[in-house]
């Protein structure tokens, strides 16, 4: 009798114990639900060239910088009036509502296009700001431009009166697996809980 009330103790406890686990796994989303949720996985994620740039704590940033964990790469510039600041509060927002094991799995990196006014002190000054945390890097007007074609992220100088510019660029937010391949990108609008639900889906899935 001892020994039967002991086996159904032991049975009900790992069925409630696999039970919990199952609720705090990650829900694993469909290619539909991720692409509702803003979010396109390529089908085959694609390896893209060795590139060097400097990040805001005047280090080197390269191909390197990128494995071991998942990085959000945002190509924008500290001028931004607008998208820039928008998509990036949300990253911060979406960042700080993840588990401190989550955060070491993930790296936010914002990307400068404007080399000419955004030096290191700059991007120090801006990328902090949000999260310290993130990253800030930028180089070579040509290297930017063959990183972000490779990762189709589309950009153009538009000069401006008075001698000023802008850049127009895409708003999209590239993910980089931790082997270092263009994994896919996630799409404005950047609503946190979007975000975090994503993310947590495709590292769930991530097959290694």
């Amino acid at each position: 009798m001892k020994l039967t009330v002991t086996v159904l103790v032991v049975f009900v406890a790992l069925v409630v114990a696999g039970f919990v686990f199952k609720l705090n796994q990650p829900r694993v989303l469909s290619q539909q639900e991720l692409q509702t949720n803003g979010a396109v996985l390529l089908d085959t994620p694609r390896q893209f060239s060795e590139f060097q740039l400097t990040d805001h704590r005047g280090e080197v940033f390269d191909k390197n910088s990128l494995k071991g964990k998942w990085s959000l790469l945002f190509f924008g510039f500290t001028h931004c009036p607008d998208i820039c600041p928008t998509a990036m509060a949300s990253a911060a927002r979406m960042y700080v509502g993840l588990e401190p094991e989550e955060q070491e799995k993930l790296q936010v990196v914002l990307i400068s296009l404007d080399p000419e006014r955004d030096t290191t002190d700059k991007l120090a000054e801006y990328v902090p700001y949000f999260n310290p945390e993130f990253v800030g890097a930028t180089g070579d007007k040509y290297v930017l431009l063959k990183l972000a074609t490779e990762l189709n992220v589309a950009f153009t100088k538009v000069e401006l009166e008075g001698g000023d510019y802008t850049i127009d660029h895409s708003g999209n937010m590239v993910l980089v697996n931790p082997y270092g391949d263009y994994h896919g990108f996630l799409k404005p609008p950047f609503e946190e809980e979007q975000m975090r639900l994503t993310l947590r889906s495709i590292i769930a899935s991530f097959r290694h």
